[in-house]
């Protein structure tokens, strides 16, 4: 069956950024189909709940509370992983992001942070992942959570937009660099229901006016980017790689004007 295609029953993935969101959606969903999964973020409370799901799901999940802007820290979750389950076969890098700013309060420093965040943080634990990886039955799978801001173009995303745009970039070169054993997969996220947009959900008029510039008119539910996940991370994506998929709403222009005026 078709369906079969999706199950992952007994691999072993990482998820980071996992404890809200995009991350704690995205564990969920690998253990109903079929995975353990190793957690991390900075907050255990939150990952104590996120591994009560997984739990619930029947599968095992191993926490790991970790500054992850720490690159030693995000490459050890590979092997720990390893150590944990026996094996490794999907790491999703969804850790990421950078606070808006108007371009002549975008310093170097904050540049350069953003890159380390979003894009240094990925290489180093895909880096140490790849050696499992590599052992996997049927080969390994990444997944790249990379945003819509990575091709479009609006004030005040200056960061952020440049580094989730290499993100993207680095998962068709890592594809290339990897094939054909291990599988390299980005998703450009859209507007999400998660705490990053806690004040535009919260104010009925910024979430209209986003419903509206968005071309199925609602904003997303992280259960929308954990499916594609599933779907690049199983079975039914086996004849994909270098690809990022869009999971936006069908936007082709920011749907957000944060009011940043004229130089």
């Amino acid at each position: 069956m078709i369906s079969d295609r999706f199950r992952i029953d007994g691999r072993a993935a990482v998820v980071t950024g996992a404890g809200r969101g995009i991350g704690a959606a995205t564990a969920v969903a690998l253990a109903q189909a079929g995975a353990d999964v190793l957690i991390a973020s900075r907050t255990r409370e939150q990952l104590d709940e996120v591994a009560a799901q997984v739990a619930a799901a029947g599968r095992r999940a191993h926490v790991v509370p970790s500054d992850l802007s720490d690159l030693d820290a995000a490459a050890g979750l590979a092997d720990i992983a390893a150590a944990e389950f026996g094996r490794l076969d999907i790491v999703v890098n969804n850790m990421g992001g950078a606070m808006p700013a108007a371009f002549l309060d975008t310093s170097p420093r904050h540049m350069e942070k953003a890159f380390r965040f979003n894009v240094a943080t990925a290489h180093a634990l895909t880096r140490a992942a790849v050696p499992h990886l590599l052992k996997a039955d049927g080969g390994g799978s990444v997944v790249n959570i990379s945003s819509a801001m990575g091709r479009l173009a609006g004030r005040g995303y200056l960061a952020y937009g440049s580094a989730k745009a290499a993100l993207a970039h680095y998962t068709r070169l890592a594809a290339f660099d990897l094939a054909p054993r291990v599988r390299v997969n980005g998703i450009a996220v859209g507007s999400v229901a998660t705490s990053a947009l806690d004040i535009v959900m919260t104010d009925d008029d910024l979430r209209t006016e986003m419903e509206r510039r968005t071309p199925l008119r609602r904003v997303g539910e992280p259960e929308d980017v954990a499916a594609a996940v599933l779907y690049l991370a199983s079975p039914a994506a086996a004849y994909v790689t270098g690809s990022v998929l869009r999971v936006d709403g069908g936007i082709d222009a920011p749907n957000l004007d944060l009011g940043l005026e004229d130089l």
